[in-house]
């Protein structure tokens, strides 16, 4: 019994934690990634640039590692979340001093609050003149978030990613937690992990970045998820480095899938290829694919690039989230890498917009693209695309035509008539009458005629417009001639976009 217990022990290992660092845009959680993975590599620790991008780093503090998932944001994470995998154990909400607490800083809290994992609040750029940390702490009380310094539980920290304060304090907090937490994993167990990034490499084939939660994974074992499956050819560290062997919390660059894996899909190891076969799932066709277009509905077509198949998820993720009842979102195409002719001649044949998300534009699909002035959208931001996705719906919505009834005239003189207009005198019964307002003719309970006042006097002064009991004199201009006892029904057209994305 003994020494059972003594083999259990012997396989538990401590693994690092795994940080996602998720906030408001603009907030600095890219520059705070920036500014840890500066620290890790100094000029004396070369290999800290990265040219593609994996998902997340790994960093060293008092010999103690930290993974840190690099994703484009809280979508990201909640893709991961949707497919019932958990990959962070520590999360860390950035909320600007100088800002506070906004709309995506409580989605990001909401977040957190569902993945049920410990939270670090850091307070960044406490480098600026207007940060006010005491002004954040409360505002965060407000969101159920009551830091220690407020008497609450939540640690905190203030940083400022710029100058590299408080960031050793940072990552002090992190190894604390996790060793409060005891982040263990058996190496003795089959290897399971999740999919936190993968694309499709013209060179190498399909690449994808896990991270196991346990067991450990060497090259040959064969792998496969929900959607793919393959047999190990190598791995390699986050830096490209090839490695022996992925242990947990470790992430770690997979190549040997047949095809390229979801990001957020769990992966297992299996004895033999036709078991990971049998694992696949047959996915259901996506509504786009399959949607009814309703009468009165317009439709945006869009084409899709971006730079990892983690950013084309999240941010098709967060398209489906808009409201689509007068305008239907429909993507076209939706795959990694650089926008290419082929793009641009689907673009122009389907009347598309190209959405290019942190990849460049191949120079023959530029010329193309400025020969036949056809505009290819380029972002960095998950936020500022569904921005410019917003503002393209809206511009398809018609405004509909509001009418403002403001008042009714009794005619009492016809003074002029000439070709479409007239003079004519009368008196304000009801409400008022506006100089510019629209008219309708009332000749015995019908509407007989329309026009406009061009102009409006009161006792031969020009005016505005005039009140109830007022006698006035108008300039109007119409088709229909006013006659002596008509009402005149006083109104304003507003064009309205009642709809709001």
């Amino acid at each position: 019994m003994e020494e059972r217990d003594k083999n259990l022990n012997k396989n538990l290992f401590l693994r690092p934690p795994v940080v996602v660092i998720l906030g408001h845009v603009d907030h600095g959680k890219t520059s705070l990634l920036n500014a840890i993975r500066k620290i890790q590599f100094s000029e004396e620790k070369p290999g800290g640039v990265i040219t593609q991008h994996v998902g997340a780093f790994e960093v060293e503090k008092d010999g103690k590692k930290i993974t840190f998932l690099d994703t484009p944001g809280h979508e990201a994470f909640s893709a991961i979340r949707e497919r019932g995998a958990k990959v962070a154990d520590i999360a860390i909400l950035v909320v600007a001093g100088d800002e506070g607490v906004k709309p995506q800083t409580r989605e990001a809290i909401l977040h957190i609050k569902k993945a049920q994992i410990p939270l670090i609040v850091a307070i960044n750029k406490i480098d600026k003149p207007n940060a006010d940390p005491e002004k954040v702490k409360r505002e965060l009380i407000k969101e159920e978030v009551i830091v220690e310094s407020m008497g609450g539980k939540v640690p905190s920290v203030n940083l400022s990613a710029k100058t590299g304060q408080g960031i050793d304090e940072l990552l002090e907090l992190i190894l604390l937690i996790a060793e409060m937490e005891e982040l263990k994993a058996d190496l003795s167990m089959p290897a399971e992990g999740v999919i936190i990034e993968s694309y499709l490499d013209s060179k190498r084939g399909p690449i994808a970045t896990l991270i196991l939660n346990q067991g450990k994974l060497v090259p040959g074992q064969i792998i496969g998820t929900d959607s793919a499956f393959g047999r190990v050819r190598s791995l390699e560290d986050f830096q490209g480095n090839l490695i022996n062997q992925a242990l947990p919390s470790q992430p770690a660059v997979v190549l040997g899938f047949e095809k390229v894996p979801k990001v957020g899909e769990k992966i297992k190891t299996f004895n033999t290829i036709e078991e990971a076969k049998a694992n696949l799932k047959i996915e259901e066709k996506k509504s786009s694919e399959v949607m009814e277009i309703k009468e009165g509905q317009k439709v945006l077509n869009l084409i899709l690039k971006g730079d990892v198949l983690g950013s084309i998820e999240a941010i098709e993720n967060v398209l489906r989230k808009l409201p689509q009842d007068k305008v239907v979102l429909r993507i076209l195409k939706s795959e990694v890498g650089e926008v290419t002719e082929s793009d641009l001649k689907l673009a122009k044949q389907a009347n598309a917009k190209i959405l290019a998300f942190r990849v460049k534009i191949n120079p023959l699909a530029q010329k193309m693209a400025e020969r036949d002035n056809l505009k290819i959208m380029q972002f960095e931001i998950i936020y500022d695309l569904v921005e410019g996705i917003r503002n393209f719906m809206e511009r398809l919505i018609e405004p509909e035509i509001v009418r403002i009834n403001l008042g009714k005239i009794k005619t009492l003189v016809v003074f002029m008539s000439e070709k479409n207009r007239q003079i004519v005198g009368g008196r304000v019964i009801e409400g008022e009458v506006k100089k510019g307002s629209m008219l309708e003719i009332l000749r015995e309970e019908e509407v007989v005629g329309k026009g406009k006042i061009i102009n409006l006097q009161k006792n031969k002064k020009d005016i505005e417009k005039g009140t109830k009991g007022d006698e006035v004199g108008m300039l109007y201009e119409g088709t229909e001639k006013i006659k002596e006892d008509d009402i005149l029904i006083i109104y304003t057209e507003e064009r309205r976009k009642i709809y709001n994305l």
